[in-house]
């Protein structure tokens, strides 16, 4: 099925078997998706870009279709793989992708520049249970980091930084979004703050849901307690068991 994915996501897709069988790469590999989008993938995220052309990671649970002109927000957008994917596969979706790390941030940005058909506005901050700063870590020595991360675990090759932070809330309110037709995130720990502190009538404006989820140090924080608050708020989910859990409106 990657191959599949790959052939129809990718207008150059042989590209992707010449790398694969050894032949000398360009860093970073350029490629164009059938609808004309350029992505851009350093080496360096190759196994990540992979989740999203290929895999489809995002998409394998969702209970819903997406509609027309959509409204997308990708929280931890990365470099802006999922937003890009987003553009290529809904019609003329509107995407807030947001995105603290400033290495990540920079090639989102170009993503944004060299694709100017794409409504894609970047914005480099955390999210988190309200307007402030959060204090993330993450390896700097790493070029592009996939595991920035609010847990407080200390590691000696860590950086930390402080951001800027905004609730789920506040981006409603400051893009004039009356709805948020998929919001989707992977913001390594940070999920748990966000949707625990999110007013239940803002989950009546977020249509669909897909997350990724990662363990942390507290009750609470796991899969199967927010499996269970988002049933609360009136969601329907589905799950996988490496992480993945999928949430749409009843």
């Amino acid at each position: 099925m990657r191959y599949v994915n790959l052939i129809k996501n990718i207008d150059n897709w042989w590209t992707y078997l010449g790398l694969k069988f050894g032949l000398k790469p360009v860093d970073p590999v350029v490629w164009t998706t059938r609808t004309g989008i350029t992505v851009m993938t350093p080496l360096r995220m190759m196994q990540t870009f992979k989740e999203i052309f290929m895999d489809e990671c995002y998409l394998a649970g969702m209970g819903r279709p997406v509609p027309k002109d959509a409204v997308v927000i990708d929280i931890g957008a990365n470099v802006g793989y999922f937003s890009l994917f987003a553009a290529h596969r809904f019609d003329n979706p509107r995407i807030i992708a947001v995105e603290p790390i400033p290495a990540n941030f920079a090639l989102l940005e170009k993503h944004r520049d060299i694709n100017p058909s794409v409504r894609l506005t970047c914005l480099q901050a955390a999210v988190g249970s309200g307007r402030g700063t959060m204090t993330l870590s993450f390896n700097e020595s790493d070029s592009f980091t996939t595991s920035a991360t609010v847990f407080t675990e200390y590691h000696p090759e860590d950086t930390m930084i402080e951001v800027p932070c905004l609730s789920i809330p506040d981006l409603l309110t400051d893009y004039g979004l009356l709805r948020c037709d998929l919001l989707k995130m992977d913001c390594e720990g940070a999920e748990y703050d966000i949707l625990y502190t999110c007013p239940r009538e803002v989950f009546a404006h977020i249509a669909q849901m897909a997350l990724e989820v990662h363990q942390g140090p507290h009750e609470g924080e796991n899969i199967d307690a927010l499996d269970a608050y988002l049933q609360s708020q009136g969601y329907e989910t589905r799950r996988k068991p490496v992480g993945m859990l999928w949430a749409w409106q009843r």
